[in-house]
């Protein structure tokens, strides 16, 4: 590159910058994620430290009817009235998981958020309290014979 182009090539990075952080601003600073199913590797490390026992599942039920079910329905199936707002919601009771399957996706999925619909709860739930909805919601699954 000569002395002559590095003025034009500054200025086309700095007339992109712009657009660069509103992308950034809209997306929330969330990781953009496939339309497609795929998994997280680096959450399917995530253990739950949460015994999926009566008592997590019920603080989970309960924490999940006062955020989730909204959006998700009641009974997690993505129906509730909220849904009709943009995006679908996931069905929490059938065998697709878009972003992973493993309790630590399903955390990672609650904390961080995927879209503008399915925001990051990681500012108004405590660790705790996503490991027991991930119990919540895996008690919801059909289970397998």
């Amino acid at each position: 590159m000569s002395l002559e182009e590095g003025p034009s090539v500054m200025r086309v990075v700095l007339s992109l910058l712009p657009l660069a952080v509103l992308t950034l601003i809209a997306s929330g600073g969330q990781e953009l994620h496939p339309a497609t199913p795929h998994r997280h590797p680096e959450a399917q490390q995530l253990k739950n430290p949460i015994p999926s026992d009566a008592v997590s599942i019920e603080e989970g039920r309960k924490l999940f009817q006062r955020n989730c079910a909204s959006c998700h329905g009641p009974a997690g199936k993505g129906d509730g009235s909220m849904a009709l707002a943009g995006g679908t919601p996931s069905n929490l009771t059938d065998e697709t998981w878009d972003h992973g399957s493993s309790d630590g996706e399903v955390f990672v999925v609650i904390r961080d958020g995927t879209t503008s619909d399915m925001e990051p709860y990681k500012d108004r739930l405590t660790d705790k309290q996503m490991w027991q909805l991930v119990n919540y919601i895996r008690s919801l699954t059909p289970k397998e014979k």
